[in-house]
This record gives structure tokens, C-alpha cells and sequence, in this order.
């Protein structure tokens, strides 16, 4: 993919406001600097994700590498606190960084965890990995999970009426009200955020390493939605509640989390996505969503 289209695809992320237009604007310019500070060279055509552009890079002793560029925000400099902290234990290495752009080590793009066949055994590479990742205490300056949930318990009532459906307008108070429960003990760990089978790449020292780290601070249960929620064409044709149910006991087994915080802080995702669904405007839930809460709900785990 060249720059153009590469930075074309990311309109969506960053070019709705003045401040993520510029930076796309300015997209070829800290490309050029950033190879030209770390002495690389392109290796191949750019491509992005939902918030970067990546560029295959040679570094200059030969090395290859990955430079991923995005606006210096507070996301990139969580992730920045979080790969540091973490060090290449489970993740992707940080090799070097300047604001938004990251030098980082070269994982296989072409191998995500999602091309694995058995679920199982994606599950069981993810479960792994986020033992591993939130085993870390989280360091100072990261968002706080405690925060976040106090926050979202606080939105929800006047949020939930804009839903159409009242049973989903239901489920934002009964995921409320599990969230609550959680508030005094949000935990202290370091969490990825977004650990899904997308998010996993084949690595030369290791068989799989997380990447897109969103780093905050708090209870290893939150991290447990997005596998939970990864591949859900496949957990829809295994059957949702037999699929769910056994993710999720194969997901807490491997990361010790106690079921009923793995339960309720998965509910505080799915009510932090139904937040952001309203405030974009948007009158009904994710399905899949939904059917995740219910199998959880409905089994009292």
C-alpha cells in the first residue's frame, strides 16, 4: 500500500477535526524525519491499523524493524509507558521512541492468532499472554480503571433511555449495577486493553507476541472482553453460550482471575462499549454484545 492510501485509510480515525487533519497533512513530513533520525531505510509498502500508520523499516545494521506513527496523544504515550514497562515480556519490543512515533521490533504481520484453526488454542495463547502482561504492577501515569468505571457507572442512567429497546436499556442498568459492586477494588495491574486474536503476531523469539497496546491500570478481568469477543463468526457457529462459557473458564483458569470479578468487570466492558455506541448516536447495542451479557447473566457466573 503507498503512503496515500495508507494515510487515506486512516481519514476515519484522525481526519473528522482540524487537529487530526493537520497531522495527516503532516503525515509525509514525520515519516521523512523518523527515518531520517533512526538512520532506516523502507522496507516494503506502508500499512496501517485503526490508529497508525506502520512502516516496514531496515535498520541501519541490517536489523528489520517496524515504524509505527501516530498523533502524540495520551493513548501513544500510555502505550509507550506499557511497552517500556512490559520490555519485550509477552509483547512486541519498544526499540526506540520520539511522541507518537515508535520504533518497534518486527513481528509477522501476514501470521495474526486469528489464522490459528482451533479456538482452543487461540484462547489458550491469549489467556497466556495476558497472565503474563497483567502479572505487572501498573506504573504511575497511566489511565486509571477506577476512574474510568466511576465514570461510566455515573453516565449510564442518563445514557440508557436513548437506547430503542427496552431490554437493552435493561442490561446498560444491570451492568451498572455489577460495575458498582467492583468500584472499591479496581485493581492495580498493567492491562493491554485490546488483546485479541488480531492483536497477537508470530515472532522469531517468541511463537506469538500481543501488539496495540492500550495501557491503563486496574483489575486483570477487565482485559478479558476482547478475547472473549475475538472471531465471534466462530463462536456463533459453536453456539454462543457452549462457545462463550468455555472461553471464558479457559480464560480465567490460565489468568487466576476469581470468576465473579472476571464476570462483572466483562460486563463493565460491554458497558463501556454501549456508552460509546450512544454517544455516537447510535439507538441499539452491538448483538454480539448483547448475547455475551446474556450467556454471563443468565449462568450467574
Amino acid at each position: 500500500m503507498s503512503l496515500d492510501a495508507a494515510s487515506a485509510a486512516l481519514v476515519t480515525s484522525y481526519g473528522l477535526d482540524d487537529s487530526g487533519r493537520a497531522w495527516l497533512a503532516d503525515l509525509p513530513r514525520l515519516l521523512a524525519t523518523s527515518l531520517e533520525r533512526w538512520e532506516l531505510h523502507p522496507d516494503g509498502p506502508a500499512g496501517n491499523g485503526m490508529a497508525a500508520l506502520v512502516q516496514p523499516v531496515v535498520q541501519a545494521d541490517g536489523t528489520p524493524a517496524v515504524l509505527r506513527l501516530q498523533p502524540a496523544n495520551e493513548e501513544s504515550a500510555a502505550a509507550v509507558v506499557g511497552l517500556r514497562t512490559w520490555d519485550g515480556d509477552g509483547v512486541v519490543r519498544l526499540l526506540a521512541h520520539d511522541g507518537g512515533a515508535m520504533l518497534l521490533e518486527r513481528l509477522d504481520g501476514d501470521r495474526p492468532l486469528s489464522s490459528v484453526p482451533s479456538d482452543d488454542a487461540a484462547m489458550t495463547v491469549l489467556g497466556e499472554l495476558l497472565a503474563r502482561l497483567t502479572a505487572r504492577p501498573a506504573p504511575d501515569g497511566l489511565p486509571r480503571l477506577a476512574d474510568i468505571a466511576a465514570a461510566m457507572v455515573a453516565d449510564a442512567p442518563s445514557a440508557a433511555p436513548s437506547l430503542a429497546d427496552p431490554a437493552e436499556r435493561r442490561l446498560v442498568a444491570t451492568c451498572a449495577a455489577a460495575v458498582a459492586e467492583l468500584l472499591p477494588e479496581p485493581g492495580d495491574r498493567l492491562l493491554h486493553w485490546d488483546l485479541h486474536a488480531e492483536n497477537v503476531l508470530a515472532g522469531e523469539r517468541e511463537p506469538w507476541l500481543a501488539i496495540d497496546p492500550v495501557p491503563l491500570a486496574g483489575d486483570p478481568g477487565f482485559d478479558l472482553w476482547p478475547a472473549l469477543n475475538s472471531r465471534w463468526d466462530d463462536v456463533v457457529a459453536g453456539g454462543v453460550e457452549r462457545v462463550v462459557l468455555r472461553r471464558f473458564d479457559l480464560l480465567g483458569e490460565l489468568t487466576g482471575v476469581e470468576r465473579r470479578r472476571a464476570a462483572g468487570w466483562t460486563l463493565g466492558r460491554v458497558l463501556q462499549n454501549a456508552l460509546w455506541e450512544i454517544e455516537d448516536g447510535k439507538a441499539a447495542l452491538d448483538p454480539a454484545d448483547v448475547a455475551l451479557a446474556d450467556v454471563l447473566l443468565r449462568h450467574r457466573v
